[in-house]
């Protein structure tokens, strides 16, 4: 006969069991989303990308099945040490226009933006002349204060190497209601197939199968912080000239999936406190 104290225990065992099995799932869906970074206004990737991303993971998934024996990875749910300030006071404004903003940058010319994150200042210059409207759009949305305390949220440690920005909503689905043509595509730093580390690039909605979804930028972008193998339909309007090691401990410090939105949000509090634009 069964004691209780016999029953307790099983019944804890079982439990236990149910906790690891959910998280070894847990860890399945938010890798499949990895290839895809989830849809809406944010980086979606084609089927090379999809295949780059999801490479290695069969014997991962093997392992995550083995139930009690299953422990979640630091860069798939654990919690790391937060090695990020906290936010300085204030919240989104996410203002929206109906337009893309008149052009008013000088092309010729070389601007840098500033963002002055929680976990440290990211320099980008960026490319007026091969990407003017995208440079445009980020000259008027750091005018507004658009970008001042956004969350990054994603971040991706698998297959691909990038940290997502520029959501107001912090839920991947944010945008300032108008949207941007693609531009650089042809660019011949990521022509080959990789986006080199550095290269900081507009998310989108185009889907490669169904090659719909073109000039369909908004305001969330994405910074790699290590060559990432990606098609080439992502605008790349900037290159990261101060900041790389910040992004490295954002990416150190892991990310978390969630189920529900389908983000791998950074353990690190990634705040955007503050994003300027200036003319070099």
């Amino acid at each position: 006969m069964v004691s209780s104290e016999q029953r307790r225990k099983q019944l804890a065992r079982e439990k236990y069991l149910r906790q690891q099995q959910r998280r070894a799932e847990a860890r399945r869906r938010a890798r499949i989303r990895n290839a895809a970074i989830a849809g809406g206004l944010v980086l979606v990737l084609g089927g090379g990308g999809l295949f780059a991303a999801a490479g290695g993971l069969e014997a991962d998934d093997k392992k995550a099945s083995d139930g009690a024996s299953a422990q979640p990875s630091a860069s798939a749910g654990s919690k790391a040490p937060d090695p990020c300030a906290k936010p300085a006071k204030g919240k989104p404004g996410g203002k929206q226009w109906k337009k893309e903003p008149k052009m008013s940058i000088d092309t010729s010319a070389t601007y840098t933006m500033t963002l002055e994150t929680t976990c440290g200042d990211i320099e980008i210059e960026m490319d007026a002349a091969e990407a003017p409207h995208t440079v445009n759009s980020f000259e008027f949305l750091a005018g507004e204060g658009y970008l001042d305390h956004t969350k990054c949220h994603r971040l991706v440690t698998e297959g691909i190497h990038v940290l997502q920005c520029g959501d107001p909503t912090g839920t991947g689905q944010g945008g300032p209601g108008y949207t941007i043509p693609d531009e650089n595509l042809d660019d011949p730093r990521v022509k080959g197939g990789t986006y080199p580390a550095g290269t900081v690039a507009m998310a989108n909605r185009y889907n490669a199968q169904t090659k719909e979804g073109r000039d369909s930028g908004g305001s969330q972008f994405f910074l790699v912080y290590k060559d990432s193998k990606l098609p080439p339909d992502y605008t790349p309007f900037g290159t990261v000239t101060g900041g790389m090691d910040v992004l490295k401990k954002i990416a150190a410090a892991g990310m978390t999936p969630d189920p529900q939105t389908g983000n791998t949000a950074p353990n690190a509090t990634v705040v955007i406190d503050k994003a300027t634009v200036r003319k070099e």
